[in-house]
């Protein structure tokens, strides 16, 4: 009787790591090649305000903003819903950028705008689909829009880089459409 009961056990011990089958070792096995999220917080309504010695330089709205921390630490600001930023020099607006989708990455120090991009400031007016923010080399890049300047004159262009305060703007292979006084 205790060796039908030993055998018994070890028949049923057999069955269970049988169940444990292959699919269930692939699925533990592709969790760590998942990206893990840690945390995400929501808010609803988000102001963000950028300020350089107690001077408003930037203002911006965005109705979602997720704060996210990845497992390795790193953490993103996505917009789902858009953003919009005016740029303050001396209380006064001197630009602004709106997009529908925004995604800062906090550990690259970049910030991307997507969707229906349009940059309004003294000098013109740009569109895009995409525009990349360098905090660290201060400045705007953007693979290709349509740059209008205030004369008129409208730019197809490709390799938009601009000064972070728009100072400097350049941009390679456009083609122009230009607006000239009648004489």
């Amino acid at each position: 009787m205790k060796l039908r009961v030993g055998a018994y056990l070890v028949v049923l011990g057999i069955l269970t790591l049988q169940s444990c089958g292959e699919d269930d070792i692939k699925k533990v096995a592709a969790i760590p090649a998942q990206k893990i999220q840690l945390n995400k917080d929501r808010t609803i309504g988000g102001d963000i305000i950028y300020s350089d010695s107690a001077m408003v330089k930037a203002k911006g709205f965005a109705p979602i903003i997720d704060k996210i921390t990845e497992s390795n630490g790193n953490l993103i600001q996505e917009m789902p819903q858009g953003v919009k930023i005016d740029f303050y020099e001396n209380g006064i607006i001197k630009g602004s950028i709106t997009s529908d989708y925004a995604i800062r990455k906090e550990s690259e120090r970049k910030t991307i705008f997507k969707k229906n991009v349009v940059i309004i400031y003294p000098e013109g007016k740009y569109v895009t689909e995409e525009l990349t923010w360098d905090e660290i080399g201060q400045v705007y890049l953007s693979p290709s829009g349509v740059y209008t300047k205030k004369d008129g004159t409208i730019l197809n262009a490709k390799n938009f880089n601009a000064a972070q305060d728009f100072s400097r703007v350049s941009m390679s292979a456009a083609t122009a459409e230009v607006h000239t006084d009648a004489i």
